[in-house]
């Protein structure tokens, strides 16, 4: 069974609703669960948040974080998670923002994803060192690495 088909299939069995909040993944965690037919019981939207401006008026991340962490960080992760989950009509909501390439920095190299995972339990946030592997390939890990996210947060007990 494919990662999408185990993600809908747990938060169809939890009676859980996922909204997502992409940037450097512009809807491919979205496009996953909606190509396959019925995700509409449990995907409620999917946001794709890509310029600062985005993720500040579209999920209320805070100018302040994004001036001092900036968007590739954990602290903006967090906030574009939780923001995606008061914006929606979902019960768990992941979020993603990282630098897909080709470029980067000292401070942050292509390859750096992070991830947030809001839930009724709070937020979660995680980042990824996927390596300068091209951009196709870091945004095809990031999306797997988020379905992963969920169906851990919808099967674990």
């Amino acid at each position: 069974m494919s990662l999408p088909v185990s993600v809908l299939e747990a938060a169809k069995a939890r009676g859980v609703m996922i909204a997502t909040a992409e940037s450097c993944t512009g809807g491919m965690v979205a496009a996953a669960l909606t190509d396959i037919p019925g995700s509409s019981a449990v995907v409620d939207r999917g946001m794709v948040t890509y310029t600062n401006a985005a993720k500040v008026e579209m999920l209320g991340v805070s100018p302040e974080t994004l001036d001092a962490f900036g968007a590739v960080s954990e602290e903006t992760a967090a906030e574009m998670a939780a923001g995606a989950l008061r914006h929606s009509h979902a019960q768990m909501a992941v979020a993603i923002t990282g630098i897909a390439g080709p470029g980067g920095s000292d401070h942050k190299p292509e390859g750096r994803v992070c991830f947030g995972l809001a839930d009724a339990n709070g937020v979660t946030t995680q980042t990824v060192e996927f390596g300068a592997q091209g951009r196709a390939q870091v945004r095809a890990a990031a999306r797997d690495h988020a379905l992963g996210l969920l169906l851990g947060a919808l099967t674990k007990v």
